[in-house]
């Protein structure tokens, strides 16, 4: 049992989304110049490819290298080149000028290399190309004859809160897709009164009331509606056509208001607008988000209230999905997120996958991903989906999401710096609920065992990692359960079909 525990949010806070990486290109040696006795320093792959077209006018800035820092000084000055910087400790001139003066530079004596200033990005995805969500919401259709983007479902996320009002959660309408907005009033764990959640008026920004982000965050990434922002970065949710109904349980979870928002879905599941508002409008919940737990695991109990909760749900039909856990571990024992180890059909444990920001399905298992037990199979995570560098809605005055270091502006000219990227295994967790959704679209009548399977038996193998082992009728692995999500793969075995 988790107990009294103070809960947190599963995000990775530190160094979240670290600056690209720039790998070293080999040199590539061009031929010598009409004049036998001149030697020519060798140029970067690009660089190569850039100057051997450009015209003498062409403006360039390029970075010198010498023997030694007085080298590269000389043949910048000689060249008519303008310093731009210098690193000092490593012999190199950021210079800029015209590709005359560039080919001048590279003859000077001392010169060992030359390179460009290429163009860089962040690597950082949404996530739904490695998952193939993107290629399910365009290719398929499920049974209403609908593109699988979710329609016909509402997700239920437990998190901090949300900002109703951001673009990730307008729909086609103009609307708000939040068709319900709850907060947790019970700040401690004696609460005043029978219920721990009111209604809050779904234009409320509850994550600024929680002095949160991490909701937010977390709900684009099960539900946000896409887009191209400026940048040229591809933004959206798993699930962009469903409705969101969001639990807003504060920025300091505890035990009680948890379970009190899993027994307000548990209550209202069928109709979480109120019987008297029809499903097109507000469709029932079928999956519910829990990107939260207790630091470094636990061991399972089955007598909780946690897990006596989500059983009963998922005998009426709501799959439950958890993050992980983002303590890492090498299989010497399970520090897996306790709930979600629930063995029961429609229960999943969520771990992260590192989609290198590039959307590759060969990827790795995130370093920080909770893992089992190696030799206990009941504490593996079910599957993996990507909850690396994710970047999903946020608001810069939010405090979780000015941990992110990528600020992008979004659709808008007023969207200023609406969506960032952050990382951990509460990223995972609602990639999956989204396509929960999707699945959900594909075959209405699916229980969440048939749901589960569909996701297990059809998920990707990837290779990095601890070896994938028989457990049931599934291979499985400690650290990244049965492997990467494949939307098209699991909605097809469903039921879902060509467009």
């Amino acid at each position: 049992m988790i107990g009294r525990t103070a809960r947190g949010w599963f995000l990775r806070r530190v160094a979240v989304a670290a600056a690209a990486v720039v790998l070293p290109l080999g040199a590539v040696g061009v031929p010598a110049s009409a004049a036998p006795a001149q030697v020519l320093a060798p140029l970067s792959a690009s660089l190569a490819h850039t100057l051997g077209a450009a015209a003498d006018a062409l403006p360039m800035t390029v970075l010198v290298h010498g023997r030694d820092l007085a080298a590269a000084d000389s043949a910048v000055r000689q060249a008519g080149l303008s310093e731009v910087t210098t690193f000092r400790k490593i012999d190199v001139i950021a210079a800029r000028g015209t590709a005359a003066q560039v080919r001048a530079a590279r003859a000077k004596s001392g010169v060992t290399y030359l390179e460009d200033n290429r163009p860089l990005r962040f690597f950082a995805t949404s996530g739904t190309a490695a998952t193939r969500s993107a290629t399910a919401q365009q290719t398929l259709v499920g049974a209403n004859g609908a593109k699988l983007t979710g329609t016909g479902v509402s997700v239920a996320v437990i998190d901090s809160g949300i900002d109703p009002t951001h673009p990730a959660f307008k729909g086609p309408d103009g609307n708000t897709r939040v068709v319900r907005s709850l907060k947790g009033v019970c700040l401690t764990e004696d609460p005043p009164s029978s219920s721990c959640l009111v209604d809050v008026p779904t234009i409320v920004d509850t994550d600024l009331l929680a002095a949160g982000g991490h909701g937010t965050h977390v709900n684009g990434i099960a539900a946000g509606t896409p887009y191209t922002l400026a940048n040229g970065t591809k933004v959206g949710g798993s699930a962009p056509g469903a409705k969101i109904v969001s639990l807003s349980v504060g920025a300091a979870l505890l035990i009680i208001g948890a379970d009190s928002a899993l027994n307000w879905v548990l209550e209202n599941h069928a109709h979480p607008c109120g019987a008297d508002v029809p499903a097109s409008t507000c469709p029932p919940i079928k999956v519910i988000n829990n990107s939260y737990g207790p630091s470094g695991g636990g061991a399972f109990d089955p007598n909780s209230a946690t897990v006596k909760l989500q059983r009963q749900l998922a005998a009426e039909g709501v799959v439950t999905v958890w993050a992980n856990g983002n303590d890492g571990g090498d299989g010497s024992a399970s520090l897996s997120n306790p709930p979600g180890v629930d063995p029961t059909p429609g229960i999943l444990s969520v771990a992260s996958f590192n989609d290198q920001g590039t959307g590759t399905r060969d990827g790795t298992v995130s370093d920080f991903s909770s893992r089992g037990a190696s030799n206990d199979s009941k504490t593996w995570p079910d599957i993996s989906a990507p909850g690396e560098n994710i970047v999903s809605s946020c608001r810069a005055y939010l405090p979780i999401c000015s941990t992110g270091l990528q600020p992008m502006n979004g659709p808008g000219l007023l969207d200023v710096a609406t969506y960032n990227v952050i990382s951990g295994t509460s990223m995972a967790a609602p990639q999956i609920t989204g396509i929960v959704a999707q699945l959900f679209q594909a075959k209405p009548s699916a229980t969440p065992g048939e749901v589960e399977n569909a996701l297990k038996s059809t998920a990707y193998k990837f290779a990095n990692g601890a070896p994938y082992r028989a457990v049931g009728p599934y291979t499985s692995s400690f650290d990244k359960g049965t492997g990467l999500v494949d939307v098209v793969a699991a909605a097809t075995a469903l039921g879902a079909h060509p467009a």
